[in-house]
């Protein structure tokens, strides 16, 4: 079993074995979750973007960044950043981000294949181009907005937003209108992504890494260092929110997700509960695959190990779907 020295009241690992890992169920999904989520994207895709590019802000390996602004559901403005190629464009991806927004494009460029187009957006509340009166920008207050209602929480319009920024994205290089996207998402990210997915046929393939939002009532019951604990809190204290949570379980949406994907899941994550990540990959209904770190959310001696593997995982993967 994995083990690191840590000062965690907790053992990050929580118990599980690789194998015990690997039989984590979702959560069987209310009668109407796929109509809900059928309808969010319905009224996702009938949102003009309007999106606007702005000056190049950096040019690195093969790639100019500029940044982005478009409307998602809501009228609500965000921006983010487009990734254009400097050879044609031939594939197009939307990159998710972690839960702390993100202030610029970051290891995500260059993209995973050559020729590749991407938008980097900031879903609402998160990072300097993704805040929005009233959503509350850090972690342990965002993950509690409008969770009183499934039609008011946030992470349902941070979804929505993903939606919107494909759309911005196919308006803005025409030439990944007809292709199918690739998606990448980490933590945060990838639960929006395990969200999103199954209900938009724009997207062919994914890349979900450390995945949160995965079986909820089992997270209910792990303490940990990220927004699940907030999440963990707010429910001990209401518990009638867990009815609202079925519908944001990426364990819950995975069943529904048959593009193939690619999953990347720690034994031994303080932030986001290894079990839950598991349960992301082990409920896929598509073609799938696993690269298992030692751990996530934690600096150790082996993180450039994972991250070279994971790298060379998804540039392999994509390759084969996208090309």
């Amino acid at each position: 079993m994995t083990s690191f020295v840590h000062d965690f009241p907790f053992d990050p690992t929580y118990g599980y074995t690789l194998d015990e890992l690997k039989a984590v169920p979702a959560p069987p999904a209310p009668d109407d979750f796929a109509a809900f989520w059928r309808e969010r994207y319905a009224a996702a895709r009938a949102v003009a973007p309007d999106p606007e590019v702005g000056p190049l802000e950096e040019e690195r390996d093969g790639v100019r960044v500029h940044g982005v602004t478009y409307t998602s559901v809501g009228g609500v403005r965000l921006g983010g950043w487009l990734a254009l190629p400097v050879e044609p464009v031939r594939h197009g991806f939307v990159i998710g981000h972690g839960y702390g927004g993100r202030a610029e494009p970051g290891p995500d460029v260059p993209l995973p294949l050559p020729g590749s187009a991407a938008i980097l957006p900031c879903v609402r509340g998160m990072g300097a181009r993704g805040l929005a009166p009233g959503i509350p920008e850090r972690a342990d207050g965002h993950v509690l907005h409008g969770i009183a209602s499934r039609d008011t929480y946030v992470i349902g319009d941070c979804v929505a937003d993903l939606w919107c920024a494909a759309s911005a994205l196919q308006e803005l290089v025409p030439e990944v209108a007809g292709k199918g996207l690739g998606y990448l998402g980490e933590s945060f990210g990838g639960g929006l992504g395990a969200l999103a997915l199954p209900w938009d046929e724009r997207f062919a393939a994914a890349q979900l890494t450390v995945p949160t939002f995965g079986n909820h009532p089992l997270r209910l019951t792990l303490p940990c260092a990220g927004s699940g604990e907030a999440v963990r809190g707010h429910c001990a204290g209401h518990p009638e929110v867990t009815e609202v949570l079925r519908y944001f379980d990426a364990a819950t949406a995975a069943a529904f997700l048959e593009r193939p994907t690619l999953v990347g899941a720690a034994l031994f994550d303080p932030s986001v509960p290894p079990p839950g990540q598991f349960a992301v990959y082990n409920a896929l209904a598509g073609e799938r695959e696993l690269l298992v770190a030692a751990a996530g959310h934690f600096v150790h001696r082996g993180l450039p190990a994972d991250m070279a593997a994971l790298a060379a995982a998804r540039q392999e993967f994509f390759g084969k779907r996208l090309d």
